[in-house]
């Protein structure tokens, strides 16, 4: 097993070249414990989960006091790169929220060691964790509502996690590319719990979303015309030589009228139409049907 440290910026620049090489030439499983203190606790635990697995080889890299959006990112961008699972006791919220949102964008798997013993015994203590690396500063009760909806709204992204809807402050639901994850993500920042399911052409949609509160729920659309453009440029960034059924102009449409039949047996499920709006725009929309339905969630501080 080999371990690396990497402590500061300049340092994390350099193992991009050094490191990276390596590790792609071992093709061995990479680990990066990111921390804003010392690190020494996302480095016991790995250490302890890798005896579970006798003779593998594993590469550990330790980033420790990471203080900056600037470091997460070059750091996360490296993960990508080399497959790294990057295991995490991130203390301060912001950073915690931003490497997680970051990371799901991204792709790289992220291991938050911390955030639900914090959550857990905040509960049972009745008071917040002070959250800071060496207590510098105040952890706000606002900003820790805010990391327990990122994670909740990371959890349920694209129909996961279905048995625990219940707890969801709103669901999006919609076709592939109406916009539901980016939502879903803007909306969770602000606060909200929020889960989207994919609606599937041909498929009913799953019944557990017919078990919760119907006022959560709310329906994506979009001009057809649009969502063509979004899908063949989806297809063509992933490297496809053809766009096939998903960016086919009639399918697309016909998708959409398949949709549009789901939410009109459905009367309790708002429509958004998101085409040419900013994310924020649509936001405020479905903020503002929620809040109208919900107002103990304006209360809540959200």
């Amino acid at each position: 097993m080999n371990e690396i440290d990497c402590v500061s910026l300049p340092h994390l620049k350099r193992s991009f070249v050094e490191l990276e090489s390596e590790a792609t030439e071992k093709n061995t499983p990479t680990v990066f414990t990111v921390s804003d203190g010392t690190g020494e606790t996302a480095m016991s635990i790995v250490r302890a989960v890798r005896v579970q697995f006798e003779n593998a080889d594993i590469q550990i890299e330790r980033f420790n006091k990471i203080r900056t959006r600037e470091v997460l990112e070059h750091l996360l961008q490296r993960a990508v790169r080399e497959n790294a699972t990057v295991v995490a006791t991130i203390v301060d919220p912001e950073l915690r929220v931003y490497l997680i949102s970051r990371g799901m964008q991204l792709g790289v798997h992220i291991v938050d060691v911390l955030f639900p013993l914090l959550e857990t015994l905040s509960t049972q203590l009745g008071r917040r964790p002070s959250a800071i690396p060496g207590l510098l500063r105040q952890l706000d009760q606002d900003y820790f509502k805010r990391v327990w909806a990122i994670e909740y709204t990371v959890r349920h992204d694209d129909g996961v996690a279905l048995h625990d809807l219940n707890e969801a402050d709103i669901l999006l639901i919609g076709i592939s590319r109406t916009s539901k994850t980016p939502l879903s993500m803007y909306l969770g920042h602000k606060g909200y719990k929020v889960a989207n399911v994919p609606l599937v052409p041909g498929t009913e949609p799953p019944a557990e979303i017919y078990n919760i509160d119907q006022n959560k729920i709310i329906g994506l659309v979009i001009d057809p015309a649009r969502l063509t453009e979004i899908r063949t440029a989806r297809i063509e960034a992933l490297g496809s030589s053809g766009t096939g059924d998903y960016a086919n102009g009639a399918k697309v449409f016909e998708e959409l009228e398949w949709s549009r039949e789901i939410f009109k047996r459905n009367k309790r499920w708002p429509v958004l139409d998101v085409t040419g709006k900013a994310l924020e725009e649509t936001a405020v929309e479905i903020e503002r049907i929620i809040l109208s339905r919900f107002p103990a969630l304006q209360e809540s501080g959200f």
